[in-house]
């Protein structure tokens, strides 16, 4: 039996904010979704610019609990880092995992960046049951 994923609600107000990010996405974050849309990534399906919460992740993969960030030039100062902190705190309560790589790392070493994302998803994937053929 497949065990269902969990549904984290999300504030129905995020929704046209979400979809404003997704027609603008930044530079890095496109070159990313190139790379794991459609499933490319072992076969799992990522979100992006996805409502969680009362919050915006870049990435998502619900079925992983998986949420993608990219850092940019925005997230250098303390305040950012703070919010980001508390907003990482939060939905890391609810279940959610991040992983987070700077804008350029994207730009420059995009290997670098799918690498560490099928090394996460290889370490914390769900594993299949026991067969229960036979029985």
């Amino acid at each position: 039996m497949k065990k269902r994923r969990k549904i984290i609600p999300y504030s129905p107000h995020l929704k046209p904010l979400a979809k404003k990010l997704r027609q603008n996405m930044t530079l890095s974050e496109v070159l990313l979704w190139t790379e794991i849309k459609g499933k490319k990534i072992l076969g799992y399906d990522f979100d992006r610019q996805r409502p969680i919460d009362n919050y915006i992740v870049d990435f998502y993969c619900k079925d992983l609990q998986l949420a993608i960030e990219i850092d940019g030039d925005s997230h250098d100062h303390d305040e950012a880092v703070k919010k980001d902190q508390i907003r990482q705190k939060k939905l890391e309560s609810l279940g959610v995992s991040f992983l987070r790589f700077n804008d350029l790392d994207v730009k420059e070493d995009i290997g670098y960046v799918l690498d560490t994302i099928l090394d996460w998803i290889n370490d914390h994937r769900p594993t299949p049951g026991p067969s229960r053929e036979g029985i």
